[in-house]
């Protein structure tokens, strides 16, 4: 079963047309990845910083609008791995309002020298966490 994080869209979130304004999805996304990082035992505060186990960047973003979700919907996101490459990755995530898709999205990252903007090979800690993401998600 993938990672899952809930979010409740707040009044400001919501634009004219009472469903949850497009580029709030990318912070909601990059929220939920950032917990699914330390839920795969890389605390925020010390991995993302100079000095931390690794550092990533953002380089390609996807997002797919499915359906509404507006003020205070229990928004369900599941995060998994969708490719692992030599430098780089790419987490899949779904946001889910009741039993309707909202919003669906491709983050890619390139792992880099922490510190840097230097592309570097995924560190072995992060991929085989990355792989055992994989592995023990059972939704395919």
């Amino acid at each position: 079963m993938p990672f899952t994080h809930t979010i409740r869209p707040r009044y400001a979130e919501v634009d004219m047309q009472g469903v949850v304004f497009n580029a709030h999805w990318l912070t909601y996304f990059d929220e939920a990845s950032t917990r699914w990082f330390e839920s795969l035992g890389f605390p925020p505060k010390e991995t993302f910083f100079e000095g931390g186990a690794f550092d990533v960047m953002v380089v390609r973003a996807e997002l797919d609008w499915r359906g509404p979700a507006g003020f205070d919907d229990e928004v369900v996101i599941a995060v998994r791995p969708a490719k692992i490459g030599t430098k780089s990755f790419a987490i899949q995530l779904r946001a889910r309002v009741a039993d309707h898709d909202v919003c669906e999205g491709i983050i890619t990252y390139v792992s880099v020298v922490p510190g840097t903007k230097e592309s570097r090979a995924i560190p072995d800690v992060l991929r085989e966490r990355l792989e055992a993401a994989v592995d023990g998600d059972a939704s395919g």
